[in-house]
């Protein structure tokens, strides 16, 4: 007759705690930047600073695919991010998987008060915040415009 051991309390506990850090310690701005655009949130609450790409500027555009204007800058934000080794494009989307146009009562709409979008955020290599739409009329998006035309 074989018996089945099962792990101590103790093993468990020192791998859920290993587990646990290990995904802080990825959620806190840790992120590299990747080949393609980052999409985070699909309508849920998300914290911004968990998703900085450090020593490069950080785009973050708030966006949902039932926006025409929002679908008009997939292509020339992922140009930005292709091109630009100091740009991270990081793609919030505020739909919920379940909504078929705007989510604007989504969680993460109301948690950056969304009124519009597309909506910029912009965070510079030093983690601090450079321009948002939310707090200068379009100061973002005119940054990422700017950006954008000065592309080859």
């Amino acid at each position: 007759m074989t018996t089945t051991r099962l792990p101590s309390v103790r093993i468990l506990f020192a791998l859920a705690c290993c587990f646990s850090l290990g995904l802080s310690a990825f959620a806190a701005g840790t992120h590299v930047k990747a080949a393609k655009p980052l999409r985070i949130s699909q309508g849920e609450r998300v914290e911004l600073t968990d998703f900085l790409v450090p020593g490069k500027f950080t785009i973050f555009d708030f966006t949902s695919e039932y926006c025409p204007p929002c679908r008009g800058y997939d292509e020339p934000l992922y140009l930005l991010h292709e091109q630009r080794d100091e740009v991270a494009v990081v793609k919030v989307d505020i739909n919920r998987p379940m909504f078929h146009k705007i989510d604007w009562e989504s969680p993460v709409a109301k948690q950056y008060e969304l009124q519009s979008i597309p909506h910029f955020t912009i965070y510079g290599p030093d983690g601090k915040l450079v321009a948002d739409d939310n707090n200068d009329e379009r100061s973002a998006r005119i940054l990422v415009d700017k950006m954008i035309n000065a592309l080859k």
